[in-house]
């Protein structure tokens, strides 16, 4: 078995490591997008660890997707703010695992992904 994860785990870092800027910002939006459906779910079975440890890693993707913005791009600092106040929403959504915060910051982030998808 350790094998088998040894070479799953490869073939994802070679996958991430040949994959272009726009395919990697689509690998970080499907990751937040999966762990945001897994903290709803969370939060119905009120199962409050996973909540938090899903939310806390979509909140490491925007972390991510903030400090890679070339500010250069005006586009950046709209980005960064939209970024900041989903970080803030569901900052607020783990306090009061409120699922109905982290279903809007969903949206928000599958309406982002879908944009950025049509563009690359």
């Amino acid at each position: 078995m350790f094998q088998a994860s040894n070479a799953y785990q490869v073939y994802q870092n070679n996958h991430v490591n040949t994959s272009s800027k726009g395919k990697l910002l689509l690998m970080l939006y499907d990751g937040a997008l999966k762990f945001l459906r897994l903290a709803v779910t969370a939060m119905e079975e009120k199962n409050i660890e996973g909540a938090n440890r899903y939310l806390l890693k979509t909140q490491n993707i925007l972390h991510e997707l903030m400090s890679t913005l070339d500010f250069n791009i005006d586009l950046s600092e709209q980005l960064y703010s939209l970024y900041d106040y989903m970080n803030q929403e569901l900052v607020n959504a783990n306090i009061a695992k409120d699922p109905l915060r982290v279903k809007t910051v969903y949206s928000m982030l599958e309406e982002l992904r879908e944009t950025w998808a049509k563009i690359i």
